[in-house]
C-alpha cells in the first residue's frame, strides 16, 4: 500500500458497487481511511470487506443522499470515527428512464433523479464543506457525466441533473477557492458498471454504444477511480472548478 493519503479520511457515496467500489479500493491502497455510504447495506458491507482484505480501514454508513438528516449523520459519523474529513467523492446516482422523450418523462422519475443526482450532491457538500475547511489540502470530486456536457437520449432528468452538477461544482469551487478547498467533477462516458450493463444487454445496442468511443471500448470503474484519486491528490493542487471527461474520446468525435 502507498502512504500518499496516510491518516487522511475520504467519504465515498454510492460506494456499494461500480465506480464507488473501485474508488474505495483505490483510496484504501493510498492509505486513506474510507467512509462508505450507500442505500444497499449488503453490497456496502461487501465493499467494506474488500477494503479490509486489501489492507485498508473503513466503515459503512447506510445513507440516502437525498435526505438531509441522513447526509448530516454520515458526515457526523465520519468525523466522529476518524476526527477529520479530507476528501469526498460524491458519486451516488441513478439513471432514471433512458430513451424516454421529454414529453413522456414521468414526473416522479424526474423528481427522484434530480433529488439523488443533483440535490444529493448539494446536500453532501453542504455538510462536508464546514468540516473540510478545517483540513489543509482538502478536495471534493463530484460525479457528473458526459451527459452533463452534451445532450442525448439518456433521459431528460439524467441530462439535467448531470449538467446541474457541473454548474454546482463550478459555483462552489469559486466560492471556496480562497480558502484552499478544491472542488472538481468527473464526466465519464459509458463505464462497465451495473448501471451501464442495463443499457448493454442487447448485442446491437452494445455495439452501437461501443462505437461511440473512439478507443473502441467502454471504460472501467478503475479508470474513473484513478482520476478521482488524482484530483484529490497534491498532483492536482492547481486544479479546481474543472469538469474532467473520462470518455475514451467520446467528446472528441
Amino acid at each position: 500500500m502507498s502512504a500518499r493519503f496516510k491518516d487522511r479520511v475520504v467519504v465515498i457515496t454510492g460506494g456499494n458497487s461500480g465506480i464507488g467500489r473501485a474508488a474505495a479500493l483505490a483510496f484504501a491502497r493510498e492509505g486513506a481511511k474510507v467512509v462508505l455510504a450507500a442505500r444497499r447495506v449488503e453490497e456496502g458491507n461487501e465493499t467494506l470487506a474488500l477494503v479490509s482484505k486489501a489492507g485498508g480501514e473503513g466503515i459503512f454508513v447506510r445513507t440516502d443522499v437525498s435526505q438531509a438528516r441522513e447526509v448530516e449523520a454520515l458526515i457526523d459519523k465520519a468525523v466522529g470515527s476518524y476526527g477529520r474529513l479530507d476528501y469526498a467523492f460524491n458519486n451516488a446516482g441513478i439513471e432514471g428512464t433512458p430513451f424516454v422523450n421529454t414529453a413522456d418523462y414521468a414526473e416522479e422519475t424526474w423528481d427522484r433523479v434530480i433529488n439523488v443526482n443533483l440535490k444529493g450532491i448539494w446536500l453532501c457538500m453542504r455538510y462536508e464543506i464546514p468540516q473540510m475547511l478545517k483540513q489543509p489540502g482538502a478536495a471534493i470530486v463530484n460525479m457528473s457525466s458526459v451527459a452533463g456536457l452534451v445532450g442525448g437520449p439518456v433521459g431528460a432528468g439524467y441530462h439535467a441533473s448531470k449538467h446541474g452538477v457541473i454548474g454546482l461544482t463550478r459555483a462552489a469551487a469559486l466560492e471556496y477557492a480562497p480558502q484552499g478547498l478544491r472542488i472538481n467533477a468527473v464526466c465519464p462516458a459509458v463505464i462497465q458498471t451495473p448501471m451501464a450493463e442495463r443499457l448493454l444487454q442487447e448485442p446491437e445496442t452494445e455495439a452501437q454504444i461501443t462505437a461511440m468511443h473512439p478507443l473502441g471500448r467502454v471504460g472501467t470503474p478503475e479508470e474513473v477511480a484513478e482520476a478521482v484519486v488524482w484530483l484529490c491528490s497534491d498532483a492536482a493542487s492547481f486544479i479546481t472548478g474543472h469538469a474532467l471527461p473520462i470518455d475514451g474520446g467520446f467528446l472528441a468525435r
